[in-house]
């Protein structure tokens, strides 16, 4: 588990805090009473809008007022508002862990305070930047800006947001395992913090000095440390440092071998997450928990905290989708000064042709024919840039999506749902799993179906089949669609048998060290078919077809592909096959089956 990871973020947030209105946490219930009762002076709107969007613990509500803010600041053109605005819409989007939309709103605040009247202000923003880049693992970037920050601040004067700048350089230096140049940082902040005296950020220096001290190998000092900025975060209602500190100290626990300890921390890490929905601490904690468990022996315990970890993390937002619009887009600062070097230039060369005339007229000619060629070079590099993304899009959809599915999705925003007469489903999944999935590690029980499905996966595409989804250790594809075909019902049974054999020769090779059995079960008739969801997009079939064929697996034998009497009929004259005779299924009475003959 990378707890610095998260820790990496959670000094930005003193910004928020220390350049707002000082309103006391336990007010916070008053405020958004009165917000919602609309009992204030006009004028108090912004003052209150501010307050909650700051200081509200939850990101979801924090997220609401802060937009709520933008919206009022926008009604009477006030540009600090506005920027407060965005910058605590990008904290919000931060907590939720979705980068993304972060980044868009930090850079939307920089936009907006990018002049001389100000340039204060840019030093908060360039440290949420800072921030996001840390958690995206691009280092130099993200000292660069701390650094900018560092330097705007200290020309402002500003104390404590220059101490709450060098606390999270230091925190970006832990990371980078540079501890005494971090401590450097840390304590410079920390003297600060005690001077203004504000209890926040002596709690956050606490915390980062516990984190230095551990990967120094004090761990007695870092609990100390840790314990008591716990005490002052919780006294403050700041629960997400909470969460990361108390993760970190079950580290530190877990580390020493005692698990009893650990687990404490641990749990109420989760509790505290879950609480206030932190999605990233959520599944860290649910990490930390299944290693202390796998560790302690009970794996089955282990396995279902790294389910849920696995559920977590999944439902986070894709840190490289950040990378890639970090990537493409122009650094802010970099594009800011480019532009003064060139209106500096401009003015340079305008005093030249006065003076010189015509001699310069034709350097100045020559000058813009190459910048003309560089420009066209660029906008060529840029387009094969974004065609080569394009292209990369196009093939993670059509990895989701059959073609012409993915097609209609991108013309039309949506699929329609589709009737096909007959198509033939199969299921298969393995005997045993769950009691092997007991014995098993969450990296070795992944390990192994992965080796599974993956050869499913190509046996499937070279029958032409569509994958339609795997639930655990079910596997379920049809033939016969997105387009109709004479032979699905034949292609279907033939990848059933290469499947089988499959799974049968790999008992009897050293390739996988945990082998299973496999029950393979088919029935043909109509299916409706199209894609569910707005987010993540799934293509899947549905109708009583679905509903028998996964009747036929289930009456299957270890090792056997059972077929109904649908199927039967449609491939009997070329597949031999042995009449099981009718047999008793769940809700749908006594079907006819048969087993395919595989040898």
């Amino acid at each position: 588990m990378d707890v610095l990871k998260g820790a990496s973020v959670i000094a930005v947030l003193l910004f928020s805090w220390l350049t707002s209105l000082s309103q006391p946490p336990s007010s916070l219930d008053s405020l958004e009473t009165l917000y919602a009762d609309g009992t204030y002076a006009p004028q108090q709107k912004l003052l209150i809008l501010k307050a909650l969007a700051i200081h509200h613990p939850n990101a979801d509500r924090a997220l609401y007022y802060s937009e709520q803010l933008i919206e009022a600041a926008r009604v009477v053109d006030s540009i600090e508002y506005l920027f407060q605005g965005y910058l605590e819409q990008g904290n919000a989007y931060r907590l939720k862990s979705d980068l993304s939309q972060a980044m868009e709103s930090y850079y939307e605040g920089a936009r907006i305070v990018d002049n001389e009247k100000y340039r204060h202000r840019l030093g908060a923003v360039y440290v949420a930047i800072a921030d996001v880049y840390a958690i995206m693992g691009n280092y130099p970037n993200a000292m660069s800006y701390h650094q900018k920050a560092i330097q705007i601040l200290r020309e402002a004067k500003d104390s404590v947001n220059i101490a709450s700048a060098l606390l999270n350089a230091g925190d970006a230096f832990i990371t980078l395992n540079q501890l005494d140049t971090a401590l450097l940082y840390t304590r410079e902040a920390e003297l600060i913090f005690q001077k203004v005296n504000s209890q926040l950020g002596q709690a956050y220096s606490l915390g980062n000095l516990g984190m230095i001290y551990a990967k120094m190998g004090d761990n007695l000092q870092a609990s100390e440390n840790m314990n008591e900025a716990i005490l002052l975060l919780e006294a403050l209602q700041e629960y997400y440092p909470m969460a990361v500190y108390l993760n970190y100290i079950a580290d530190i626990y877990f580390a020493q071998g005692d698990e009893g300890t650990a687990l404490k921390y641990a749990n109420r890490s989760l509790e505290l997450a879950v609480r206030h929905g932190l999605k990233e601490q959520i599944s860290d904690a649910y990490l930390k928990l299944a290693e202390i468990y796998e560790q302690a022996g009970k794996l089955q315990e282990s396995y279902v905290y790294y389910k849920n970890h696995i559920a977590y993390k999944d439902s986070v937002k894709d840190i490289t989708a950040v990378q890639q619009m970090a990537n493409l887009r122009t650094d802010f600062e970099v594009s800011k000064k480019q532009i003064e070097v060139d209106l500096a230039n401009q003015q340079k060369r305008n005093q030249q042709i006065i003076a010189i005339g015509t001699g310069v007229a034709l350097i100045l000619i020559g000058l813009l024919a190459i910048g003309l060629f560089r420009r066209y070079r660029y906008i060529k590099s840029t387009n094969r840039i974004i065609e080569q993304e394009r292209n990369r899009s196009e093939a993670l959809l059509l990895n989701i999506l059959p073609k012409e599915t993915a097609q209609e999705l991108k013309q039309h925003g949506k699929v329609q749902a589709k009737k096909f007469a007959s198509v033939t489903v199969l299921f298969a999944d393995f005997k045993g799993f769950t009691q092997y999935a007991e014995n098993l590690t969450p990296e070795q029980l992944v390990e192994t179906v992965d080796y599974y499905f993956s050869k499913f996966d190509a046996i499937i595409q070279q029958h032409g089949l569509e994958k339609i989804k795997t639930i655990g250790d079910a596997y379920m594809c049809a033939g016969g669609l997105p387009f109709s075909c004479e032979d699905h019902a034949l292609r279907v049974v033939g990848a059933a048998k290469a499947m089988a054999e499959f799974v049968a020769a790999t008992r009897q090779s050293a390739e996988v060290a945990h082998t299973f059995e496999v029950r393979i079960g088919i029935h043909t008739g109509p299916v409706v078919a199209g894609v569910v969801g707005t987010q993540k997009f799934a293509y899947d079939i549905w109708g009583d077809t679905v509903n028998i064929a996964a009747r036929m697996e289930s009456a299957s034998e270890p090792g056997k592909i059972n077929i109904s009497e649908g199927t039967y009929l449609l491939v009997k004259e070329v597949i031999a096959c042995t009449y099981r005779g009718e047999i008793d299924v769940k809700n749908k009475g006594t079907l006819k089956m048969y087993f395919v003959e595989t040898t």
